[in-house]
């Protein structure tokens, strides 16, 4: 009898032990390939700790990070299926929509404004100072010119009569003319401000655009630069990977603001930007990972204002409700 014990013990032991074998590998095998592209700059900039976590094998599932120079770039490899989550612009993440007939959604805000009004001199303290100014910038029927715009009317300034706007094609030369002037104001963004402070000790931050935008807004709205971007397919068939991504990416942005010095030389070990350069502009990227209604609530109400100025700048429409993801917990 004891034999027979002894026996069914020893037949329960490894019915266990291939049991948990069988589960380990079970879970292993769970594990999906996932494409992921972000545009070089601050709107991916949040997801460096998940990169390096990948690159490690250290995540929910296996991550394959491209970062490209060009949105277009990361708009084909959408549509084409080869990218199945991204980090873009919330424009683009609204055209890309309204053109793929909803095949993206919307998953989250990786980072606010990102653009600043800065001088050589001392006189910019409010929008109102603007007036009667010559404004240098980048962005000539973009998202900043939409921004700018909408800043200078909701504060009774007309853009076109009130104010001198002059752009130019390339960051540089704005640098250049806040080089060569004592009183010269420009709108830039990050970390394109940090560099030309770095190289401009006459350069300072006058106005941050995503507080003066979020002062007037009356309806929850913000500037949106980069957002998270998902492919309705790919989300439809692998909704727990996805959701197991996002949350590595809320941690991710949690350490890039919390942990500077780090995030910077990740910044620079992945080819985003310079450390140093990083270092000193982070704090003013505005990342982050907005989900769920209040992202909907900024970005709806940003999206509204640049279609008012321009619908093509959208997609030539406002997104449904099904652009937007919102995650259940």
């Amino acid at each position: 009898m004891k034999k027979l014990k002894g026996l069914l013990f020893l037949v329960l032991c490894i019915s266990l032990l291939v049991a948990g074998c069988s589960q380990n590998s079970s879970k292993k095998e769970t594990k999906i390939d996932i494409n992921i592209a972000a545009l070089k700059g601050p709107t991916a900039m949040g997801m460096i700790s998940v990169m390096e976590d990948a690159e490690a094998g250290n995540t929910a599932n296996n991550y394959n990070f491209d970062i490209f120079g060009a949105a277009d770039e990361i708009s084909t490899g959408l549509a084409k299926g080869e990218i199945d989550i991204a980090a873009v612009p919330c424009n683009l993440a609204s055209v890309l929509y309204n053109n793929t007939q909803g095949k993206i959604k919307l998953a989250g805000i990786n980072t606010l404004g990102v653009l600043y009004i800065v001088e050589t001199g001392d006189s910019i303290q409010t929008i109102e100072d603007l007036r009667g100014k010559t404004i240098y910038s980048t962005g000539l029927g973009t998202t900043p010119q939409y921004t700018l715009n909408y800043l200078l009317s909701s504060n009774g300034i007309d853009p076109d009569k009130d104010v001198t706007i002059e752009y130019k094609s390339e960051a540089t030369e704005v640098a250049a003319l806040l080089s060569q002037s004592e009183d010269a104001i420009a709108m830039l963004p990050q970390p394109y401000v940090t560099t030309v402070m770095m190289n401009n000790d006459k350069v300072r931050i006058a106005l941050d655009t995503t507080k003066e935008w979020e002062a007037i807004s009356t309806d929850g709205s913000s500037v949106v630069t980069g957002t998270v971007v998902v492919r309705s397919e790919f989300l439809e068939k692998n909704p727990k990977a996805f959701d197991a991504f996002m949350e590595e990416y809320s941690k991710s942005a949690e350490f890039v603001n919390s942990n500077v010095e780090e995030a910077a030389a990740l910044i620079e070990k992945f080819d985003i930007f310079k450390a140093a350069v990083a270092k000193k502009a982070i704090p003013y990227c505005n990342i982050t990972l907005i989900q769920g209604e209040e992202m909907k609530e900024k970005v709806s109400g940003y999206l509204n204002v640049l279609y008012k100025q321009n619908p093509k700048s959208i997609g030539g429409e406002l997104p449904k409700d099904d652009f937007y993801y919102i995650i259940q917990k």
